[in-house]
């Protein structure tokens, strides 16, 4: 080449080229990065257009209904309210038509001996459920219930963690002390789930209910269980009222396990009377 030593020529990358054959970029020049290719932010599911509807239905969110009310107790006859009794001790469950039972509690529930008392009064739970009754008080209790199928015995028991009873039937359980006369509570057994105490005022509200028929039940433990037939949604929708009357006293009049008085085979010996 004119100009260039024969050497300068020779070795020239610009002119020689690489080794493959092809020309090289002048060094002045510097060729542009790749650029990669973009992912989309959401893979898009492509399928049959029966199947994306199926799961766009299972996608949304199921309705579910409620029921509001008041719960009003009236004293025997239905003359006025009721005096001295707690509409908070109430229970106003819904048990839906054709709906699966409610499943059991994996742990078990606590009734508890204390102070002559059996704490809480009214205890909800699921059939099939357990319930252990310990005792916290320094002297003997002996807790038992004669309501049938789910009755049972758990005999003297001092001081501490105590028994368990499971319990496999739907219905009221009423729970004695054999010892003390005066220690009374309850256990409702349900087969659903939706229950629910009102507060001081007798306002309740059940939600998460399903649609459709179902049976709405008030119990109190001085009354008669209210019930009335509700189709859901409410048409019309409003509070529910339910009027219970009073016909039983706090303390009621029952016998021991044997089917004998307190007062003649019982002394009260946690206060030795």
């Amino acid at each position: 080449m004119a100009g260039l030593p024969a050497t300068a020529a020779l070795s020239s990358p610009s002119l020689l080229g690489d080794r493959s054959g092809g020309p090289t970029c002048p060094p002045s020049f510097t060729a542009p990065p790749r650029r990669r290719a973009r992912r989309p932010a959401a893979t898009i599911f492509r399928g049959p257009p029966i199947l994306i509807l199926l799961l766009s239905l299972l996608a949304l969110p199921t309705h579910a209904e409620e029921i509001q009310g008041r719960v009003q107790l009236l004293a025997r006859g239905g003359q006025g309210p009721a005096r001295g009794s707690d509409v908070r001790q109430a229970v106003v469950y819904f048990e839906p038509a054709g709906s699966p039972p409610a499943r059991p509690a994996e742990a078990a529930f606590e009734m508890v001996t204390r102070r002559k008392e059996l704490v809480p009064r009214i205890l909800v739970i699921p059939r099939g459920s357990r319930v252990r009754f310990p005792n916290q008080d320094p002297i003997l209790h002996n807790v038992f219930s004669v309501s049938s199928p789910n009755q049972f015995d758990l005999g003297l028991s001092r001081q501490g963690p105590g028994k368990e009873k499971r319990f496999e039937a739907a219905g009221l359980v009423r729970v004695f002390c054999n010892v003390h006369h005066d220690m009374v509570a309850y256990i409702l057994v349900l087969d659903t789930p939706y229950h629910v105490s009102p507060d001081a005022d007798g306002k309740f509200v059940l939600n998460g209910l399903p649609r459709g028929p179902g049976k709405l039940t008030v119990w109190h433990e001085q009354a008669d269980p209210w019930t009335v037939d509700v189709e859901l949604p409410q048409k019309p929708p409003g509070p529910l009222m339910a009027r219970v009357e009073i016909v039983r006293p706090l303390i009621p009049s029952h016998l021991n396990k044997l089917g004998q008085s307190y007062f003649r085979s019982q002394r009260d010996r946690y206060n030795n009377r």
